[in-house]
């Protein structure tokens, strides 16, 4: 499916392109798998050309959100927007598995106003007051995205990866801070909170600057929504997909296009 170009603000995160983009966009922590009394981790925001390399434009945050062990809601700390990248701290103040995304949903849209194109994006709630009523050519649709990753502090727990039921979304079936080169991991994607079949997933491993090949792996996933995949080597891997409907929440909406994104630590044996 043909990709669409990459807009800097997070905010159209939701519109990551569909498979075979030169850009990706990541989350990377500097570790998964941490212990201690209030450990810290920093992570890089980038969309890039190479895994995970800052040679194109940074992640914006504005739909950042961390969710902690307990299932409260954590802060990212000492933010900053470079020319490359974005970086934040995260305080492990608990113990247990911290998910930090960047989840964004939205509108975009054009249409003609005086011989001349025009285009929008926001929400369902601004559409009636922001688009003409007799916009003519009138082109709507709708997106969901997420781009994610996972950090353990001590012992490993799911409270924090309960799905939304919205979107495009992940479920371990192998915990996602235990994945280890030469072992078999699963997991389980979900649309909408149903079991999402026949969809391909990409991942690649990180270095990609200095390869000559992607060497990407393409798993689908099955009946129930699940796939698996032996790690070939430890390293930092990223996992993309996504996929359009017409399950639009606005009727001048004609499709909805999901991407789901995830960078996943493979410890050495």
């Amino acid at each position: 499916m043909k990709r669409t170009a990459l807009i800097l603000a997070l905010s159209l995160t939701a519109t990551i392109p569909f498979s075979a983009m030169a850009h990706k966009a990541w989350l990377q922590p500097s570790q998964t798998v941490i212990a201690g009394n209030n450990p810290w981790i920093t992570v890089d925001a980038a969309v890039s050309n190479d895994l995970f390399y800052f040679n194109h434009v940074p992640l914006r945050t504005e739909g950042l959100t961390i969710t902690a062990p307990d299932g409260s809601k954590a802060e990212a700390q000492n933010l900053s927007t470079g020319k490359y990248r974005t970086v934040f701290d995260v305080e492990l103040k608990q113990q247990g598995t911290y998910r930090i995304a960047t989840v964004n949903s939205g509108l975009s849209g054009s249409w003609e106003e005086d011989g001349k194109p025009k285009r929008w994006r926001g929400t369902p709630a601004t559409f009636a007051t922001e688009v003409p009523k007799d916009a003519k050519n009138l082109q709507i649709s709708q997106s969901i995205g997420r781009v994610e990753t996972f950090v353990t502090n001590g012992s490993p727990n799911d409270t924090a990866l309960k799905t939304t039921g919205e979107g495009l979304e992940l479920v371990p079936v192998t915990h996602p801070n235990d994945l280890f080169a030469g072992e078999e991991a699963k997991f389980r994607l979900l649309v909408d909170g149903q079991p999402a079949a026949g969809l391909e997933f990409e991942i690649t491993r990180g270095g990609t600057r200095y390869r000559n090949a992607q060497e990407e792996i393409k798993v689908t996933t099955g009946a129930n929504g699940e796939f698996s995949v032996t790690w070939p080597e430890a390293g930092m891997y990223w996992l993309e997909t996504s996929t359009q409907d017409d399950k639009t929440s606005l009727p001048q909406a004609r499709q909805r296009r999901l991407s789901y994104v995830a960078t996943l630590e493979v410890l050495p044996q």
